[in-house]
């Protein structure tokens, strides 16, 4: 698994990491490419974001959906998939 940048490979997959509200105003962008291992899942593409010097605003365990759909982490990913990281809501 690699981070973002570099062309994916025979056995990697690009994906687009999605981000909301304090998660994009942290970063400084609401996108971020990523080119995973082939076979990586939700939970892969969360643990490479980790890696970016904002991702300590993430929570232990944050709302993850896959392509518009709230996915668990072991959810396998696959080329061109969209993985938003969704901050809690608060309600009134």
């Amino acid at each position: 698994m690699t981070g973002p940048a570099g062309a994916a490979g025979a056995d990697a997959i690009r994906v687009r990491i999605r981000l909301f509200a304090s998660y994009a105003e942290a970063a400084g962008r609401d996108e971020l490419d990523l080119v995973l291992s082939a076979g990586a899942t939700a939970a892969d593409a969360l643990a490479a974001v980790r890696g970016q010097p904002w991702a300590s605003r993430l929570p232990p365990s944050p709302a993850v959906a896959v392509n518009r759909r709230y996915a668990k982490g072991e959810i396998a990913l696959r080329e061109g998939d969209e993985v938003a990281i969704i901050p809690p809501v608060a309600g009134g």
